[in-house]
């Protein structure tokens, strides 16, 4: 796995923003700022070559969304193409054998944002006095890193070469490597070792202790290193840009990092755009803020709902509206709870016959015209057509609208009684009443459960939706409270082979539809309860077949038993996928893409389109 890189530095051009603390002596020209290989970034078809200048605008709801800076500039060990492909980025190469060896080839002369050399040193830090430190990492390095209760065997072969090594294969370690919140496996030792009790006297940490307030050095050390939360502007960086401002603020400035490893094919230094503004504002305000001009590119905070009005406004304010699509396997989905504590209702959640009447009482089609104008897909939770793991039948299994079939399913159940208001009735006499947890952040969910409602009525089936904060709706599912949830779908619908399938499988407490069977092996049986359904075992056993799998077609055949699993069992249950999300661009902002996929994973949002390549007309410059 190898990238573009450069050696000749004679057809370089200085950043025109550096020029003057270059020509000070303040900073290094730009051919001993850059890497000797630096990588050349590849443009695709519809962008072109930029200038250098200007400040891109953006507004955010919070000060921890600063954060977004961090998943947009997306400057990763390996990073993902738009084609969902891994390439190395801020490394050279990477040298894999059996997918368990990694050798790791850091770019001569790469340098952090404050000019101090990137080395293996960095890598080291990070594990010997980090990861494998008891004080900064009371269970051990990240979890990421265990294959089968076995951590890997990490080697500093010399200045520029790391070595992984696991006795069996790790196939989540680059694409963790890769994540829009990555592993991060390299630390700024030069920096942070000043917090470290291994290299600071015991008064000099004694005095920083007092000082900020903290319990430990640890304290100190945790509280200075928080690479993705961007709060510590003295935190050296390998990312495009580097936030200048300290917390709290209601405005954060982020400025280009001097020393960033990437060109463009006419030798100016990446990235184009010389800072970024980012303005807090209320997130119910940001729709607004946009439509008046108050930001450069925006997606965050904004709905289909508001595409109306952002249209209207876009001529006279001079930015474009496009519609990109979402990677999620459903915008909406209903998630049983195959763990609640009400052993009537569990034991009818995990009843097949009766999720699949669930899908079938709901009208799909009246929801796709009422709520989103036909603008979206009718579709179970799973892979989308452009995935090339997609098959229609995983899309089309069961959504067709038909009470009668659902009907018949719930008198097959047994639950054939039912009370003065037609709702049918549990064998101990309760009315089957769901009660649906929301997280209280989107009326567009209020309205679809409404649609659902009226039409699950006809099938003897009352629901209710009980809004709350996203903590609680998320505790009540933990618990076991929670009947059912509503929230969006499958993370990465668009997966190859390659990528892990670990969502189709009991893996994690998020997962809504079996939280304890994904606890149980999140926490390796120390916490949760064991699968007791056949099917979500044999998707518990075929995920670790695919984590042992060494060649494309393993992997490939394993995904589609599972998500063959998924269709005929239902799991969770789909509703609508395809829904557009609006996008401004100004139309001073160049090399945006006109189409594209705007999801967190695998995509980190912009951050695959590499904005360091976005750029200004010279009135915005």
């Amino acid at each position: 796995m190898t990238t573009t890189g450069v050696q000749a530095m004679d057809w370089l051009k200085e950043t025109p923003s550096l020029i003057e603390r270059v020509e000070s002596g303040k900073l290094p020209p730009i051919d001993d700022r850059i890497p000797q290989d630096a990588q050349v970034a590849q443009l695709r078809r519809d962008q072109a070559p930029g200038e250098h200048g200007g400040e891109m605008r953006l507004l955010m709801g919070k000060q921890k969304d600063i954060r977004q800076i961090v998943i947009y500039g997306y400057a990763r060990l390996v990073g993902y193409t738009p084609e969902l492909e891994l390439k190395p980025d801020i490394l050279k190469r990477v040298d894999i054998v059996e997918n368990r060896i990694f050798t790791l080839h850091l770019r001569k002369g790469h340098k952090w944002s404050d000019g101090h050399p990137f080395t293996s040193e960095d890598f080291r830090y990070y594990w010997e006095d980090m990861a494998n430190n008891p004080e900064l990492s009371k269970v051990g390095p990240n979890k990421l890193l265990l294959v089968e209760d076995e951590y890997p065997s990490v080697e500093f072969l010399d200045q520029h070469t790391i070595r992984y090594s696991w006795s069996k294969p790790n196939p989540y370690f680059l694409p963790a490597l890769a994540g829009a919140r990555p592993l991060y496996i390299y630390k700024p030792a030069h920096y942070l070792r000043q917090f470290h009790a291994r290299y600071q006297t015991e008064e000099k940490l004694a005095e920083m202790i007092k000082e900020s307030g903290k319990r430990n050095w640890a304290g100190i050390h945790v509280n200075n290193d928080r690479p993705y939360k961007a709060t510590n502007p003295d935190l050296p960086s390998l990312q495009p840009w580097v936030n200048t401002t300290y917390p709290p603020a209601d405005r954060f400035i982020f400025k280009r990092n001097p020393y960033y490893h990437r060109l463009d094919q006419n030798g100016r230094q990446l990235p184009y755009i010389d800072s970024i503004a980012i303005n807090i504002a209320s997130s119910k305000l940001v729709p607004a803020k946009t439509g008046a001009n108050e930001s450069d590119l925006q997606a965050r905070y904004l709905r289909m709902d508001n595409y109306t009005f952002l249209k209207s406004t876009s001529k006279r304010n001079n930015f474009d509206v496009r519609l990109w699509q979402t990677g999620k396997g459903a915008h909406i989905a209903l998630y049983p709870n195959l763990n609640t504590n009400d052993k009537m209702y569990r034991e009818l959640m995990k009843d097949v016959r009766f999720r699949h009447a669930l899908s079938l009482a709901i009208h799909r089609h009246e929801i796709n015209q009422v709520v989103y104008f036909g603008l979206v897909q009718e579709s179970n939770n799973t892979v989308l057509e452009e995935s090339a793991l997609y098959q229609p039948d995983y899309k089309t299994a069961w959504i067709e609208y038909d009470l009668n079939h659902a009907n018949q399913l719930l008198d097959e159940i047994g639950l054939t009684g039912r009370d003065d208001r037609g709702v049918r009735l549990l064998p101990d006499g309760r009315p089957l009443e769901i009660l649906i947890q929301t997280a209280g952040e989107s009326t567009e969910q209020t309205d679809v459960l409404e649609l659902i409602s009226d039409s699950w009525l006809q099938a003897g089936i009352k629901l209710y939706s009980i809004p709350s904060t996203r903590e609680v709706f998320r505790n009540r599912i933990f618990s076991g409270d929670a009947m059912m949830s509503i929230w969006s779908g499958m993370e990465n619908a668009i997966p190859t082979p390659e990528n892990s399938p670990s969502e189709l499988a009991p893996s994690s407490k998020y997962q809504y539809q079996w939280p304890k069977w994904g606890s149980y092996y999140e926490s390796s049986g120390k916490s949760g309860e064991a699968p007791d359904l056949a099917e979500a075992q044999q998707l518990v056993d075929l995920h670790e077949q695919w984590m042992h799998a060494y060649t494309h077609e393993q992997r490939e055949s394993i995904w589609h038993q599972m998500l063959a699993i998924h269709r005929d069992h239902m799991f969770t249950i789909g509703i609508v996928n395809h829904v557009p999300h609006p996008v401004v661009v100004s139309n001073y902002l160049h090399n945006v893409p006109q189409k594209g996929f705007y999801d967190i994973s695998p995509g980190a949002y912009f951050g695959i389109y590499k904005p360091d390549t976005f750029w200004f007309d010279e009135v915005r410059r």
